[in-house]
Order: structure tokens, then sequence, then C-alpha cells
């Protein structure tokens, strides 16, 4: 069963353009290889952030939303966790509301 996913990460800001395309596509590919349809990657850019994480100021924030399986969390959190060009990541479950109509009953 596949459920929607939101993976939000923080790269180096000292990282470049190069770099952070090969970041991106490296993380696809994991999630591509864990059974991951339909992603949608958003580069958001590089931004300030709230406070200081590991000497760095600013970092360049990558989304990605995405059907998957449960099991192809942990690989690529141990992926983010472990790399050197990531430094901090979030990966929530949404909620999808089914339709409404489907739920409501009609009083006669």
């Amino acid at each position: 069963m596949t459920t929607v996913y939101e993976t939000m990460y923080i790269l180096r800001p000292d990282l470049g353009d190069e770099q952070v395309d090969q970041a991106v596509t490296k993380y696809q590919n994991l999630l591509t290889e864990q059974g991951a349809e339909k992603i949608e990657i958003q580069n958001r850019g590089k931004r300030r952030l709230a406070y200081e994480i590991n000497r760095h100021r600013d970092g360049i924030y990558i989304q990605f939303n995405y059907s998957a399986p449960a099991t192809a969390i942990a690989p690529l959190e141990r992926a983010m966790r472990l790399s050197e060009e990531v430094i901090r990541y979030l990966t929530i479950k949404q909620d999808i509301k089914e339709e409404e109509s489907a739920t409501e009953t009609v009083a006669a």
C-alpha cells in the first residue's frame, strides 16, 4: 500500500548549482528504487534559517512530494543522515481527504 509523503530537506548553502542538482537526483533515484511514484520536486532556493545549524545561517530548501510504500522512508532518511551536504530533513505523512460525498448520508 502506498501513502503520500512530503520530505523537506535543507542542503548546505555553500553548494553550487551542479552539486544541488546532483543531490536532488541522488535522493530522487533512491526514492524511485524504493518504489516511490509521482515524485514532485520543488527547489525553494536559499533561505535564512530560523537558527544556526552546524555553523550555517542559510540553507537551500528542497521539497519532495511523492507516493511511496512506508518502507521507502527509512533508507531515504538514513542516506540524508549520513550525507555531509544535508543539514536537516523532515518527512511527514500527508492526510489526503477523501470525497465527503462518499461518507455523507442523505436523510429522507
